[in-house]
């Protein structure tokens, strides 16, 4: 269990079929509470509700109740999310879904108690029912060039003319939408405005790395944890800007981010052998001046190696490295997918996180979505930016481990369809259908194989008669349609670190591939054309400038 669970008087199960046995033994409804080890509205709650004597003796004789950490199972999260953390959902002992919400107060909490054990008393299992999206197929449809052009429509006219970034009300940072928009000409300054927004209000800038989000639509009203798929992404999209506008603010915003990722966020030896903690909570330690930090306690961080994360981390710091030459963000990257790789890794079956680090009784899935999806993306950036068989080989392993999840939709389930409670219902989330499909379209152009193209279209597809709604959230779903339709720019050079090959690494166009290997020259293909070759990296650029 957490940190914050130990502060609770009820008495906590783990996620697993005994819970759901023992509330069907007992004909009584399940209270699941999904929390994380980063987020201060779970900790408040533990504080304020479980910590209620009547609360926990009321939840003990009626309640079997089972407390999940939304991190370490991503499958329960996505079925029992309502929007945010703590998620309470009241189940029936199949596991369908009386009713849920998010933080509740004591008063409030002592109200839905109420009211759930009068709906159990009158409909028992009849009052449960099964959330639409895990009913639900994707709404296919046909990938144009349309999805793009409605995503530039989107990004522009739900742009912040006044604060930057999207949105009326609290303000994340979208860093997908901050790459797509970067890499438009169009959309370029709702980049550029947005980036500088993300620096000036959510950077820390003493400790390095992003806080999550802000309250309001001005960037007021931090929430200051850090977690290291965010801080990875924004690293990415900081990159990204870097490149397109050569702003030393951009490059500086994402390397005091790779430091903190290195330092505060690296379970190991110095650059040598380890991977990546999980997040940081936040926290009043963040309010204070640099001097006071120093005689201060720095909020938890949970040290759990996930590989998900692992894999965007190492994806985003290889990035980096393309564009910067910043040789500590490519040892830290190479180090971390080399854990992943020996240890969570097995027939290219990718297990989330180490058994050693779990609880007594807690489940560790492999096969899941979202760790095959997010390590082939650090896999086929490796490939690119390292070079080497040994990158290329294990993304092969875990891109064809994942096709098992890709079923007749045509979309990827989350994950095996089993297990307790909705978990042998299927789930095909988009954001991880599209990182899935992005990171086969790589794998495609660096290996060849059509077929991996062919199962990337297919998910694509999946979703495409919902992308006329899609607003900037899922700005990314446009960026693969874009690659798709568009033809990837794959550049072969000589081997990686040769200047011809990190020319190539800095062309900006968001089509790139780049395939290192043993020629002497560098050539640029986009679909059946093919260019003249380059010796040089300005031939280079003049002949990737014919392909606009």
């Amino acid at each position: 269990m957490d940190e914050a669970a130990a502060e609770t008087l009820v008495e906590w199960r783990e996620w697993g079929t005994d819970a759901f046995d023992a509330a069907d033994a007992r004909t009584w409804p399940v209270l699941l509470s999904v929390t994380a080890p980063w987020c201060t509205h779970c900790r408040a709650m533990d504080e304020e509700t479980y910590a209620e004597p009547r609360v926990a003796a009321h939840l003990k004789d009626g309640f079997v109740t089972v407390r999940v950490d939304a991190d370490r199972q991503p499958r329960v999260r996505e079925r029992y999310n309502v929007g945010g953390f703590p998620a309470t959902a009241f189940l029936t002992p199949d596991g369908e879904v009386l009713t849920a919400a998010g933080y509740l107060g004591l008063e409030g909490f002592r109200d839905i108690l109420d009211s759930v054990r009068r709906t159990w008393d009158a409909k028992g299992t009849g009052a449960g029912s099964v959330p639409r999206a895990l009913d639900d197929e994707p709404p296919a449809g046909e990938v144009t060039s349309q999805v793009e052009a409605h995503m530039v429509d989107r990004v522009t006219a739900g742009f912040d003319e006044e604060f930057g970034g999207w949105g009326e009300g609290a303000k994340f940072p979208l860093p997908r939408a901050v790459e797509f928009a970067a890499k438009r000409e169009r959309t370029r300054d709702h980049a550029t405005r947005t980036l500088e927004a993300i620096h000036a209000h959510l950077l820390d800038t003493y400790d390095g790395g992003f806080y999550r989000y802000a309250d309001s639509r001005d960037w007021s009203g931090l929430h200051r944890e850090k977690l290291t798929d965010e801080n990875a992404a924004l690293v990415r999209a900081f990159a990204a800007g870097y490149l397109y506008t050569g702003s030393e603010t951009y490059r500086e915003a994402a390397e005091a981010t790779v430091d903190y990722l290195t330092t505060d966020l690296w379970v190991g030896d110095a650059g040598e052998r380890g991977a990546f903690a999980g997040s940081q909570a936040g926290g009043d330690y963040f309010t204070l001046s640099a001097s006071a930090r120093e005689d201060a306690e720095p909020p938890h961080v949970d040290e759990t190696v996930f590989a998900d994360r692992n894999g965007l981390a190492a994806d985003a710091l290889l990035r980096y490295h393309a564009v910067t030459d910043h040789s500590p963000a490519a040892r830290y990257a190479e180090r971390a997918l080399e854990t992943v790789l020996d240890e969570l890794v097995d027939d290219g079956e990718v297990t989330h996180f180490p058994p050693a680090m779990a609880a007594e009784d807690e489940v560790v899935e492999s096969g899941l979505l979202v760790d095959q999806a997010r390590l082939l993306t650090g896999l086929t950036t490796a490939a690119q930016v390292l070079g080497g068989d040994r990158w290329l080989d294990a993304a092969r392993a875990v891109a064809d481990a994942m096709l098992d999840l890709q079923d007749d939709t045509g979309a990827f389930r989350d994950g095996p369809a089993d297990g307790p409670g909705l978990l042998d219902r299927p789930l095909r989330p988009l954001d991880t259908n599209v990182e899935a499909a992005d990171g086969l379209l790589d794998l495609a152009a660096l290996t060849g194989d059509g077929s991996y193209r062919e199962a990337a279209a297919a998910a694509l597809e999946a979703f495409a008669g919902a992308a006329g709604r899609m607003g900037v959230e899922v700005a990314g779903y446009a960026t693969a349609c874009a690659r798709h339709v568009n033809d990837p720019l794959v550049v072969e050079t000589p081997p990686a670190g040769s200047d011809l090959h990190r020319a190539a690494l800095r062309v900006a166009d968001h089509e790139k591939v780049v395939v290192p290997g043993d020629r002497e020259d560098a050539v640029a293909h986009r679909g059946e054309s093919t260019s003249e070759a380059a010796s040089d990296p300005a031939e280079l650029a003049t002949v990737v400038a014919e392909f606009d």
